[in-house]
């Protein structure tokens, strides 16, 4: 009975990774095909090369890169490109090395802040472009495409503040109906023309880049459409861990091979001039079976918005990742469900989200278009993510492994340089929306550092001194009270301000550190109880991607506060990155705010920092 029971949990697991990791790569079949036949004709060779790229993009940069190198990589079960940063840190302590690392993970979560952009708005905006196969509706309009991509649009940013925990449970199944209709279509197709198979050699990719000369790098630009999500497998690890998401894919990979070969069949079935008119996926469906069509394109709609949905998920997940270890600035983190930890949801960022979505919309209006600027953020992140594998798996002296980072680093390589070519064609907005993440990240930490370095914390030593003399005079008041700090052995000026200073000095007096720890998960408590007398510490070691919750760590420490005393920083800067890094502390909340603390126990000490 347990083992049926097991068996049947897995199996859930591996239903509920359909819909949360693999939404983004299975719904790339739905332009892929069809933006790389209009840079290049749609001869038997070519369609040949084409599939041959894909099956190997596929094959590379997903299954060796993600399901097999980088999967081998984790810490406590969670993955991303946060993780292989923590991960190289731990083998590296030079200093400039360790800057390196830092910089690079930061381009790294920049580039997939500017993924997180264009996904939703490539994703819906195909599925709607599907309308004009109906019957009836041949004729609808490029104004009229985006005014109901933008409603959608609108709607799934609106009702993220609900949270997705109840109508998560539908996702996978839909996509299982999803990858099981790209897999039926596609072999219907393959049936007519069987001897595409041949293109899963590699002989037909080479050859094709080898004879089609800068043309070949153009389609090898958009080739990478086929692989866009593979970072999700890794990055989602922690949700479902790696034995679902893997057994997963083996069913995704079959469905997409399929279906791309089935349109490649379509499409040789086909006129050249009639490729670059349709859509080839919507295309090769209604030539099946025309009353099936309707139904398809619904089910493609739910397949792109559930995809966009796992894209918004991930976004605030990564934010709340870099707001753990101090990368971004704090913002009001909402958490939507009880019982799933990545359920989270981010006011700021989700209509910061949507509009950048509108934008991308509005500025390129057709999925072809958007296609033409897609790619470049995804790549450059896989490049990245194989640079820190290389790096660690050398420092792990793992070879077999470090030789197979060295070959898919060859192949990144290759599509980076192709990508390049999209920057003029809208590719340069990926770089503008990673590039404001990117300078958001340098100017806090950079603030951060000038700030601490300006702080005048005092030694715990010699604050005792005076705190000491002060506690037994017996000039002291009634209850217990908290005093946030950095570390337990540095005390911060608005606490030196308002006891030593200002006297006052509780009978009960606890310092509480919160520590970010380099692993993703844990809550570990350490509690001092005889700092001196009336004076104990507690420092609360925490995973950056747990929820962290204050008031429930003490009560469960029996420390029960009357107040509650934390450091508001009143900073004078003097440069402009300073000035904004002023400006933003500001306008965000403070940690108060965000470890959501109880209001009527809580009295900040404002502090004058000079920068």
């Amino acid at each position: 009975m347990d083992k049926a029971n097991t068996e049947q949990t897995k199996f859930g697991e591996v239903i509920k990774a359909m819909g949360l990791v693999f939404g983004d790569i299975g719904t790339s079949p739905i332009y892929t095909l069809t933006v790389i036949f209009l840079v290049t004709a749609p001869t038997q060779q070519n369609v040949y090369g084409v599939l041959s790229l894909v099956f190997w993009t596929m094959i590379i940069l997903v299954a060796v890169e993600y399901t097999i190198l980088a999967m081998s990589l984790s810490s406590k079960g969670e993955g991303g490109i946060v993780v292989l940063k923590e991960i190289l840190s731990s083998y590296v302590k030079n200093g400039r090395s360790v800057t390196l690392i830092a910089y690079l993970s930061y381009i790294g979560v920049s580039l997939l802040m500017g993924d997180g952009v264009i996904t939703p708005a490539i994703s819906i905006l195909s599925a709607v472009e599907g309308l004009q196969y109906i019957p009836g509706l041949e004729h609808i309009g490029i104004s009229e495409i985006v005014i109901i991509t933008l409603i959608i649009t609108i709607l799934l940013f609106s009702v993220q503040s609900k949270g997705t925990d109840k109508v998560a449970s539908s996702f996978g199944p839909i996509m299982v109906i999803w990858f099981s209709s790209l897999f039926i279509s596609g072999l219907i197709s393959l049936l007519h023309n069987p001897k595409v198979l041949y293109a899963v050699s590699p002989h037909y990719a080479i050859d094709f880049m080898l004879h089609n000369g800068f043309t070949g790098f153009i389609v090898l630009s958009e080739v990478i459409l086929c692989a866009t999500g593979g970072e999700a497998l890794y990055a989602d690890m922690g949700h479902l861990g790696k034995t679902p998401i893997k057994k997963a894919w083996h069913f995704v990979f079959i469905a997409l091979v399929i279906n791309y070969f089935g349109q490649g069949a379509f499409v040789l079935s086909l006129n050249q001039g009639e490729v670059t008119k349709l859509n080839v996926l919507f295309g090769m469906v209604k030539s099946q079976q025309k009353f099936l069509y309707i139904p398809f394109l619904i089910l493609t709609l739910m397949a792109t918005i559930i995809a966009s949905q796992a894209m918004i998920s991930a976004v605030f997940s990564l934010v709340y990742q870099g707001i753990r270890t101090h990368i971004f600035p704090l913002f009001r983190v909402s958490y939507t469900s009880s019982h799933l930890k990545s359920q989270i949801y981010i006011n700021s960022v989700n209509w910061a989200l949507m509009i950048s979505v509108i934008f991308m919309i509005l500025l390129f209006k057709e999925s072809k278009n958007l296609a033409a600027a897609y790619g470049f953020a995804v790549t450059a992140t896989m490049t990245l993510s194989t640079v820190f594998m290389i790096w660690i798996f050398s420092k792990q002296k793992d070879k077999l492994k470090l030789a197979l980072a060295l070959f898919v680093i060859l192949v990144n390589i290759n599509f980076l340089i192709a990508v390049f070519t999209k920057l003029p064609h809208g590719g340069y907005w990926s770089v503008v929306i990673g590039a404001i993440a990117f300078l958001t990240i340098y100017i806090w930490v950079k603030g951060n550092k000038t700030v601490f370095k300006s702080f005048r914390s005092l030694p715990i030593d010699t604050y005792l001194v005076s705190y000491e003399q002060i506690y037994e005079s017996g000039n002291i008041l009634p209850g217990t009270a908290l005093f946030f700090t950095k570390s337990l052995d540095m005390i911060p000026p608005y606490m030196v301000h308002s006891t030593i200073r200002g006297g006052i000095i509780y009978e009960h007096n606890v310092l509480v550190s919160v520590v970010t720890m380099d692993s993703p998960r844990g809550v570990q408590k350490l509690y001092v109880p005889e700092i001196a007398e009336g004076l104990s510490g507690l420092e609360i070691q925490v995973g950056y991607m747990e929820r962290l919750d204050i008031p429930k760590i003490l009560k469960e420490t029996d420390i029960d506060a009357k107040v509650m005393f934390y450091g508001v920083d009143d900073i004078k800067a003097k440069r402009l990155y300073l000035k904004i890094f002023s400006f933003i502390k500001k306008v965000t909340p403070n940690f108060v705010q965000f470890l959501e603390l109880p209001y009527h126990k809580l009295h900040g000490v404002l502090t004058r920092i000079e920068i």
